[in-house]
């Protein structure tokens, strides 16, 4: 049994070899936490996170010049806030701005926005020549049309309008023969023309044919009519007038009877959906007594 040598016996050498190994191991591990860690990592990690800061800012700031070599043209009678902001205006200089504006007043000329913002003359350098005014304010002269004139003639000389053809009408006015023939037909539906006013009543007839048409012809013979004295008027009497439908008589009985009479034709327009254009017709058929 002596002879039986226990498992777990090592020769001295190994002894102090192995403990040796255990000393080593336990430095290194209380070295591994104890002794300072190089902070290289983090300083790389903050330096390059101020580099691609600087980056960033660079990067905003060729954005905004390349903006602001993109600008348009405008108007300067219309910056907005947000526009004035982007040009460097202040805000007392947006102000002055848009209270001259808000007076229906408008800036024609660059002296015109330097007097009324008082910028500066360094940002009005910069932003002046983005300023784009409508083509009829750049333009000094004007060309003058002379307004055309025809021949004055007499009313003896004047042919009787009730009386004209539409061919003579057309020949000597120069009118298109379908207008011609609506004057002609417009006042056989009138009976006759009263007035020569009344020709403003034909569609399709410019101004400058009808006053050259009564360079020519007049009412010389006009139609004969009984005026109706409107306060008195009944709804029958009112839709005689040529110029009353049935709804507007019935409107304008009412608004009569209402009002205990009117005094003067203008009162009508009062009257919802009445129109005023034709009432120098309407009273060659009316009195209001």
């Amino acid at each position: 049994m002596k002879d039986i040598k226990s498992h777990f016996e090592i020769h001295s050498r190994f002894r102090n070899g192995i403990f040796l190994l255990a000393i080593l191991l336990l430095v290194a591990v209380l070295g591994y936490y104890f002794y300072p860690k190089s902070t290289q990592p983090q300083q790389s990690f903050v330096e390059l996170s101020e580099f691609q800061h600087q980056i960033d800012s660079l990067k905003e700031l060729a954005s905004q010049k390349k903006k602001t070599y993109r600008l348009k043209p405008f108007n300067p009678n219309f910056i907005s806030d947000h526009k004035g902001y982007q040009l460097g205006l202040s805000a007392k200089e947006m102000d002055r701005l848009q209270e001259y504006r808000s007076q229906d007043k408008w800036i024609n000329s660059i002296s015109d926005f330097k007097r009324v913002s008082k910028v500066s003359d360094s940002l009005l350098a910069i932003i002046s020549p983005l300023f784009k005014f409508p083509e009829w304010k750049n333009k000094t002269k004007y060309k003058k049309y002379a307004s055309k004139t025809y021949p004055v003639k007499s009313y003896a000389q004047k042919e009787d309008l009730n009386a004209a053809t539409a061919k003579q009408l057309q020949g000597k006015v120069n009118v298109p023969d379908f207008i011609a023939e609506r004057i002609v037909k417009y006042r056989n539906k009138l009976g006759g023309f009263v007035s020569d006013v009344q020709l403003k009543d034909v569609s399709g007839l410019y101004d400058n044919q009808r006053k050259k048409m009564l360079s020519l012809f007049t009412v010389k013979t006009p139609k004969v009519i009984e005026k109706v004295n409107i306060n008195k008027a009944s709804i029958d009497d009112l839709i005689a007038v040529p110029y009353f439908t049935f709804e507007m008589a019935l409107e304008v009985r009412d608004f009569i009877e209402q009002k205990g009479g009117i005094s003067s034709f203008n009162e009508l327009g009062k009257i919802e959906g009445f129109s005023l254009e034709k009432i120098d017709r309407i009273a060659l058929y009316l009195t209001l007594n």
